[in-house]
């Protein structure tokens, strides 16, 4: 009888989980954020999510790793790792990740640039502009003088 009151209840919490990780990668302290609004048990939680690592459906890794990959083109290391602080993901595979995108951060802040605009600033007010939406995608400062022609940097 108790295993049809959990049925009328909804799915059970690895179903939860695995409908979860069917759709997407999930650091493990977002789906535990996800999960934690169907239980009232963390141990029962924490105890599924271990289990989940243990099978290879939950990969703390695998989510930073897949998050980078999909943001990486688009954003400076700045803004994709603060972005991974917001999911959960530990410092040491955060810094891990940062150091293979400020790598390769002129390249993808020129590619971003040029597919914007194209054309070096004109005056200080375009600069600007061109400065604050790389800036605004997370692109470091450095990186932002580089790409749009300021020899000010230079040694």
């Amino acid at each position: 009888m108790g295993d049809r009151v959990a049925e009328k209840r909804g799915p059970s919490l690895k179903a939860r989980a695995v409908a979860y990780l069917s759709r997407r990668e999930y650091a493990r302290a977002e789906l535990a954020r996800k999960l934690g609004a169907h239980t009232e048990d963390p141990t029962a939680l924490d105890a599924l999510l271990d289990d989940l690592e243990r099978e290879g459906w939950l990969s703390t890794r695998r989510f930073a790793e897949s998050l980078v990959h999909r943001r990486a083109e688009r954003q400076g290391a700045a803004r994709i790792v603060q972005e991974l602080r917001q999911h959960g993901v530990d410092e040491a595979q955060i810094g891990e990740l940062r150091d293979g995108l400020k790598a390769t951060e002129y390249e993808r802040a020129l590619a971003v640039w040029n597919k914007r605009y194209g054309e070096r600033p004109a005056d200080r007010a375009a600069y600007a502009k061109q400065a604050r939406f790389l800036a605004a995608r997370g692109f470091a400062h450095d990186v932002i003088h580089r790409v749009l022609g300021d020899d000010r940097d230079d040694d």
